[in-house]
């Protein structure tokens, strides 16, 4: 039976590059993989069919005869045939990894089993002035901690651990899956290379126990919602005295009362009477740095205008730079009214024109031309 085309295996064209290929590989491994079709002789056969075209394909010198020759050019010793090679088997490490991970666990462990520690999360939540001034909080986490009867080892003080003799301290076995070996976590010790007999009675031989921590963090002007703060180390203790994780604080801003953020600059609306919209006049506003500003309103402002304070804003994170405030003017129709402010408002009326409400007489003039009537 006549060998099919490699790239028609892989379904790539010739021109593929190498990561086309590779990604072509992986994808088809993952379905034809005998470890997830176990007892399938088909599946088997069509992945050996994969790793054949992928070791020819991926080696240079041999594309390039493939390419020329056909499977001719690995016929009568040419070169080529079964699955040795340093470089295909190094291609094909990552992949595994990428495709099987949890079957080399044995890899993220040091020698004794002493693996790093978990990183940690956690959530604080902090007010806008807060966001504004920066601060130095207190939180308290309940993590895993080296056990301080056994300094991280899981042995019973006097005892050690011993090799475990089915992997030779090494953590790893190799297990045949059809024609193919895969390297395991060694199921006797779980990958650590090594055995306890006499376990540290605080741990139980894992070389940590729970505590809760009560830890300073440092909190600086001009966080955003969503900040990611690091603390390198202070996450869960690693395992027989392995490295520990980290502790990430994520930040979120609770919503204020006054001010909507954006970026370093902030927002708010004032609500300001008719008369000092048509007069002009001022008002003063708090700023988030303690003080006060005063805003000066023009004659005949309109609702909706805006203005802006400079550097009143936000700082922004690690820059000397700050934002700007901006306020925008809301005018309140006067409600509840006495019959003596009714009837000036009535007499005001009555003496308006186009130069007191230019933007009204010209919307119903416009209607009034377009519609008629």
């Amino acid at each position: 039976m006549s060998k099919r085309d490699y790239y028609e295996v892989l379904g790539v064209v010739k021109t593929a590059t190498e990561a086309e290929m590779k990604a072509a590989f992986r994808k088809a491994a993952m379905v034809h993989h005998p470890d997830r079709n176990p007892g399938d002789k088909a599946a088997e056969v069509k992945f050996k069919e994969l790793n054949e075209a992928y070791q020819c394909l991926s080696d240079g010198q041999k594309r390039a005869a493939y390419d020329r020759f056909g499977h001719a050019a690995f016929e009568q010793g040419g070169g080529g045939g079964g699955f040795g090679g340093e470089g295909f088997a190094s291609s094909m490490a990552d992949i595994f990894d990428d495709l099987f991970g949890g079957l080399s666990g044995g890899r993220q462990r040091s020698a004794g089993g002493r693996e790093r520690g978990s990183d940690l999360r956690y959530n604080m939540e902090i007010t806008l002035e807060e966001a504004f001034n920066g601060k130095t909080a207190s939180v308290k986490t309940p993590t895993s901690v080296t056990c301080e009867a056994c300094a991280g080892s899981g042995a019973k003080v006097g005892a050690k651990p011993r090799q475990c003799g089915t992997c030779k301290g090494l953590g790893r076995v190799r297990a045949q899956q059809g024609f193919f070996a895969i390297e395991r976590a060694c199921p006797t010790c779980q990958g650590r290379g090594e055995i306890i007999d006499n376990p540290c009675a605080d741990c139980a031989g894992a070389g940590r126990v729970t505590k809760e921590r009560s830890l300073s963090v440092n909190i600086p002007q001009g966080v955003e919602d969503g900040t990611r703060i690091r603390l390198t180390g202070e996450g869960e203790a690693g395992s027989r005295g392995g490295p520990p994780g980290d502790l990430y604080i994520f930040l979120s801003i609770k919503p204020h009362a006054f001010f909507q953020r954006d970026g370093a600059d902030l927002y708010c609306q004032a609500p300001i009477s008719m008369v000092k919209a048509a007069l002009g006049g001022e008002f003063k506003v708090r700023t988030l740095d303690g003080g006060e500003s005063v805003v000066k309103v023009p004659e005949g402002a309109q609702s909706g205008k805006q203005f802006r304070l400079r550097g009143k804003g936000m700082p922004v994170l690690r820059s000397r730079d700050v934002g700007e405030l901006y306020i925008q003017i809301r005018v309140e129709t006067p409600q509840a009214l006495t019959k003596r402010q009714r009837e000036l408002l009535a007499e005001f009326d009555t003496e308006s024109s186009t130069h007191t409400h230019p933007e009204s007489h010209g919307f119903f003039a416009k209607m009034k031309d377009i519609f008629g009537g």
